[in-house]
């Protein structure tokens, strides 16, 4: 299991930005699965954004593609995710996840994770 720490999270204004981090511990981050969960009040955990190991391989829910960019920087063991033209939509309480390697199924839900960060807060006004 990872431990994770997010950071970066704020208030902004309807189309505005922010970048995400998320620091991880242990030598084997650059071979885990690295994904972006929300959750807004009284609302389940959504997948935002996901990086297998490799670093161009990303994939994004449809509401935020065009939007959002995960990426990860394995030599600084941190995975982050950069949100432009955020909408009112996008507030919710943002967590990274790990999965390990041997990991086979759906990275879309949160089943997939063993390692969660705390949490770090996002709200856009509009």
């Amino acid at each position: 299991q990872m431990q994770l720490v997010e950071s970066g999270g704020g208030l902004v204004q309807t189309g505005g930005s922010l970048t995400l981090s998320c620091v991880a511990s242990g030598r084997t981050f650059s071979t885990y699965t690295v994904a972006w969960f929300r959750q807004g009040p009284g609302t389940e955990y959504e997948f935002v954004a996901v990086t297998r190991p490799r670093t161009d391989n990303t994939n994004y829910r449809d509401s935020v593609k065009g939007r959002f960019t995960i990426s990860r920087d394995n030599a600084k063991n941190t995975v982050y995710l950069q949100m432009n033209s955020l909408k009112p939509e996008d507030t919710a309480v943002y967590y990274c996840a790990a999965s390990p390697p041997y990991y086979g199924g759906d990275y879309y839900t949160p089943i997939a994770y063993d390692s969660w960060g705390q949490g770090t807060q996002v709200t856009v006004s509009s």
